[in-house]
């Protein structure tokens, strides 16, 4: 599966997965780039409408976009990713900072990308996100006691599911108006969340990472 890396301009909390594979493709949105820089990392293609950093002159493959428009810096990079392909999305810098704004549009882009046949994976600090669709995840437990959060995407999700946590769900109803799914816990070494009918954001804790 050909996998696509994005760093955005948000906080960059550390790298889960490096790109490292030839048909990796690797974007930076933005400033972003700064990201890419101080990882030793030269991504194939820079984008965005440089609001956030001036355009660099020591970098070819550069696409400016206009500021006014509809899609972000970092919905660019995704629909990018599809056309080249990818069906697994690693994003980064998409949380944090000053724009709360920022974080809800790239979690509503987790759900544009599963519904376009990809997965999507937005890391926070010590966090991932991935959204679920009428479907079920297993999530491998990597801290004990580690946090899991669900929440529903839309207007109601139902027949959710899920076990191997402190507070187990069978066939329940999740919606848009009440946070039911928050901070939960996983107890097995796999928890399972599944949805029948409906999306799901699905999101758990990491391991902390070493910066020895």
């Amino acid at each position: 599966m050909k996998r696509c890396f994005i760093f955005a301009a948000g906080t960059f909390y550390g790298l889960r997965r490096r790109p490292e594979k030839p048909e990796d493709l690797v974007i930076a949105a933005d400033a972003g780039y700064r990201t890419c820089r101080e990882l030793g990392i030269v991504p194939d293609l820079l984008l965005g409408d440089f609001d956030s950093m001036d355009q660099p002159t020591d970098f070819a493959n550069i696409h400016r976009s206009p500021v006014e428009k509809d899609d972000t810096d970092t919905m660019l990079a995704v629909k990018t990713g599809l056309e080249q392909g990818c069906r697994e999305f690693h994003l980064y810098g998409g949380t944090g900072g000053r724009r709360l704004d920022h974080t809800l549009a790239n979690l509503q882009t987790l759900l544009y990308l599963r519904r376009r046949g990809a997965r999507g994976y937005l890391y926070d600090n010590d966090f991932v996100w991935t959204v679920i669709e009428n479907e079920t995840i297993r999530v491998d437990k990597t801290v004990e006691w580690g946090l899991l959060s669900v929440f529903c995407l839309g207007d109601r999700a139902r027949g959710v599911t899920e076990s191997g946590v402190q507070y187990p769900l069978r066939d329940a109803e999740l919606t848009a108006e009440f946070p039911l799914g928050v901070s939960n816990h996983i107890l097995e070494p796999v928890a399972m969340v599944g949805v029948g009918a409906g999306a799901l954001a699905v999101g758990w804790e990491l391991e902390p990472l070493s910066h020895e």
